[in-house]
C-alpha cells in the first residue's frame, strides 16, 4: 500500500463543492504545483506542498516520486455496455460500405446479434470477456465504470449479466456500478407482443432485480427502433417505485425521444442527446438531470451531429463524458480519446472535458462523495501521467498513453 506521492509537478485535484460542477466551475481544476499526497488505508489524508508531505511521512512508509509529472483523478466512465459475447466486426465493415445502424438492426443484426451470442455464453465466459474489456479501460486510466445489462432481454441472461457485473466489482480493482437495461430493444420472441414485454420488465423483472440488489440503476433506450416514450415511462416509473436510480438513452437520432421524460421523472442522467432541443435542455437543467455525452458513438457511426456540449456548459448543465463502450455503435474503451473528441468536435476546453470525465461523472453514478477528485477523505484513485501538463491528455489524440494507475492507493498493473 502506497503511503505518499511526492514531487508531483502538477496535481489536478478538482477539489470543490460537494456536487457536480456547472458553468465556470467546469474550468476550475484547483491545480496544486509541486505537490504531494498523504494516503492511509486507501484514502487520501492530506493534499499539500511536496515538502510538507515529505516531512510527515513516517519511517518505513512506501513513497513514490512522481518526478515532476502530472497527476489527475482516475477517470469515471459513466456509460458502458461492458458485458457481452462476441463482436460485430462484420457489421463494422457493412457500415463502412454504407449500411446504416438502423438498417443493420432491421436485418436482425445490431443488438439482436449480440443478444444471441450473449444468451449462448456461460456466466464464466462472459466474466472472462468483461474482464478483458475492463482491463483495457484500466490501462487507459479508468478506475470506476458504470456497466449495463441489456444483451439478454430474458430472465436468465439479464440476471446472468448482472451477476457478472457484481463478480467483476467484487474482484476489483475497478469499481463497477450495475445498471439494468432490459429495456434495450424488443427481443424476437416478443415482436408481436411489445406490451407483454414491457409489462414483464416493469412488473416482474425490475421488482426481482431491486429486491436482490443486483442493480443500482435502471436504464431504457427511448428511440424509434427501441421503446416509445410511453413504454419507457412504464419501465422507469416501476424502477423508481422500487428504489432504483434512473438513466435514459435519449434523443440520439431524433428530438422528442426521452429527454423530457428524464426531466419529468427526475432521472440521474439523460444519455446521448445528439438531437436535443434548447427547450428540453432547459427542462433538464431545472430538474437537475446530468447529460451524459457519448462522442465515441457519433465518431464510430461516422455521424457528424455531436451533442451540443458547448451550449450545455454555457446553460449551466453538469455535463458528463463517457465512452458508450459496446460491440456495435461504439467499440471504444478509451476515456482520453473521449477528451480529444470533446475538445475537437464539441468545443469543450481540456479543463471542462477533464471535469466531465472525473468528478461530474462520479456524481452521475452516485459516487461523487467517494471518487472523482483528489481531496482528503476520498478514495486514493489517481493517475500519474507520462507528461507534465493535463492538457496533453486531450492534445495527443489517440496516443498510446500509459499512466501509472492507482485504485485505493494500490498500483494496478494490467
Amino acid at each position: 500500500m502506497i503511503n505518499a506521492i511526492v514531487k508531483i509537478g502538477q496535481l489536478v485535484t478538482l477539489a470543490g463543492p460537494a456536487r457536480a460542477r456547472v458553468g465556470v466551475e467546469l474550468r476550475e481544476l484547483r491545480i496544486v504545483e509541486n505537490a504531494g499526497l498523504l494516503i492511509e488505508d486507501g484514502r487520501i489524508v492530506e493534499v499539500g506542498a511536496s515538502s510538507e508531505i515529505e516531512a510527515k511521512v513516517r519511517p518505513g512508509a512506501e513513497v513514490i516520486d512522481a518526478e515532476g509529472r502530472c497527476v489527475t483523478p482516475g477517470f469515471v466512465d459513466a456509460h458502458t455496455h461492458l458485458v457481452f459475447a462476441g463482436n460485430r466486426a462484420d457489421e463494422y465493415e457493412k457500415r463502412i460500405a454504407g449500411a446504416t445502424y438502423q438498417e443493420i438492426a432491421a436485418a436482425g443484426g445490431g443488438i439482436l446479434r449480440t443478444l444471441r451470442l450473449t444468451r449462448a455464453a456461460s456466466e464464466d465466459e462472459l466474466l472472462g470477456a468483461a474482464r478483458r474489456h475492463r482491463d483495457w479501460m484500466l490501462r487507459g486510466g479508468t478506475t470506476t465504470i458504470e456497466a449495463k445489462s441489456g444483451y439478454g432481454l430474458d430472465h436468465e441472461t439479464e440476471l446472468k449479466m448482472l451477476r457478472v457485473i457484481g463478480r467483476l466489482n467484487e474482484e476489483g480493482p475497478a469499481r463497477i456500478v450495475p445498471t439494468l437495461l432490459a429495456a434495450h430493444t424488443i427481443p424476437p420472441e416478443f415482436l408481436s407482443g411489445r406490451a407483454d414485454y414491457v409489462r414483464w420488465v416493469a412488473e416482474e423483472l425490475i421488482p426481482e432485480v431491486a429486491a436482490a440488489g443486483l442493480a443500482r440503476y435502471c436504464d431504457a433506450f427511448c428511440d424509434d427502433h427501441a421503446f416509445t416514450v410511453d413504454e419507457t415511462r412504464i419501465v422507469l416509473e416501476s424502477a423508481k417505485r422500487h428504489g432504483m436510480g434512473l438513466r435514459i438513452h435519449a434523443e440520439q437520432f431524433r428530438p422528442g425521444t426521452g429527454a423530457g421524460l428524464a426531466a419529468e421523472l427526475g432521472a440521474a442522467t439523460a444519455d446521448h442527446l445528439e438531437t436535443v432541443t434548447d427547450e428540453t435542455l432547459g427542462q433538464l437543467r431545472e430538474a437537475g438531470v446530468q447529460p451524459v455525452l457519448l462522442p465515441g458513438s457519433v465518431f464510430a457511426l461516422s455521424r457528424t451531429e455531436y451533442p451540443p456540449a458547448r451550449k450545455m456548459a454555457e446553460a449551466g448543465l453538469a455535463i458528463v463524458l463517457a465512452t458508450d463502450f459496446n460491440p456495435g455503435s461504439s467499440p471504444v474503451a478509451s476515456m482520453p480519446f473521449m477528451l480529444s473528441l470533446a475538445c475537437l468536435q464539441m468545443r469543450l476546453t481540456p479543463a471542462e472535458a477533464l471535469t466531465a470525465a472525473t468528478v461530474n461523472a462520479a456524481y452521475s453514478v452516485g459516487l461523487g462523495g467517494d471518487v472523482g477528485s483528489i481531496e482528503a477523505g476520498k478514495r486514493a484513485d489517481f493517475l500519474i501521467h507520462e507528461f507534465t501538463d493535463y492538457r496533453e491528455l486531450a492534445y495527443f489524440v489517440a496516443a498510446p498513453l500509459q499512466p501509472r494507475v492507482f485504485v485505493s492507493g494500490r498500483e494496478v498493473r494490467r
